[in-house]
C-alpha cells in the first residue's frame, strides 16, 4: 500500500500572511450579509487552493458561525475539499469495463508511481489521485485522465513514462 503519510493536512501556519490577510479581507467582506457562507467559502478555496480545519476556524471566528456548520457545508459538497489538490488530477476510471480490463492494475501502479493512494496528493503538490466510475470510453479500456488529458488501453508498466512528462 502507498505511503499515505505524504498526503497530511498543512496547518495554518503553511499559509503565508498575504494569504491570511487575504482570507480575513473575504470574511470582512461578508461579515454582516446574512447567508454567506458559501460564497466566503467558495471565494477562500478560489484564493488558497483549499479549506483545512484551520481556515475553517477562522471563518468561524469570523462570521461568528459555529464550527460544525462550517465543517458540515464542506464535507456535504464535493466541489469543497479539505486537502490542497495538485497542479495536475490524475483520474483512473474503475468502471466495469475499465475494471474487467485491468482499471484496479492500473491505478495500483499509479498509486505506487506516485507513493499516495486515491483521494491523496503528492507531498510536492504536483499530482492528485482520483477514482471515477466512468469516464465515458469504455471501448478504450482501461482509461485514465490527467488534467483534460486522456490515455486509452493504459499498462501499467507505461504509467512512470505518461506521467513524467507533466511539470
Amino acid at each position: 500500500m502507498p505511503n499515505q503519510s505524504n498526503s497530511t493536512v498543512p496547518e495554518i501556519c503553511e499559509f503565508t500572511s498575504d494569504e491570511l490577510s487575504r482570507v480575513d479581507d473575504i470574511i470582512h467582506g461578508y461579515k454582516s450579509k446574512p447567508g454567506s457562507l458559501i460564497p466566503v467559502l467558495e471565494e477562500i478555496q478560489e484564493t488558497i487552493g483549499y479549506l483545512p480545519i484551520s481556515i475553517q476556524k477562522r471563518i468561524a471566528a469570523g462570521l461568528n458561525i459555529a464550527f460544525g456548520e462550517i465543517y458540515g457545508v464542506v464535507t456535504f459538497y464535493s466541489f469543497f475539499t479539505m486537502v490542497p489538490k495538485g497542479k495536475h488530477t490524475i483520474r483512473c476510471c474503475l468502471g466495469t469495463a475499465c475494471y474487467v480490463r485491468g482499471g484496479k492494475k492500473l491505478l495500483d501502479a499509479v498509486s505506487r508511481e506516485l507513493e499516495i493512494g486515491p483521494g491523496y496528493t503528492t507531498e510536492d503538490r504536483r499530482f492528485s489521485l482520483e477514482t471515477v466510475r466512468c469516464l465515458g470510453a469504455c471501448g478504450l479500456a482501461p482509461v485514465m485522465m490527467v488534467g483534460k488529458d486522456t490515455y486509452r488501453q493504459v499498462k501499467p508498466a507505461k504509467v512512470s513514462g505518461l506521467i513524467e512528462d507533466y511539470d
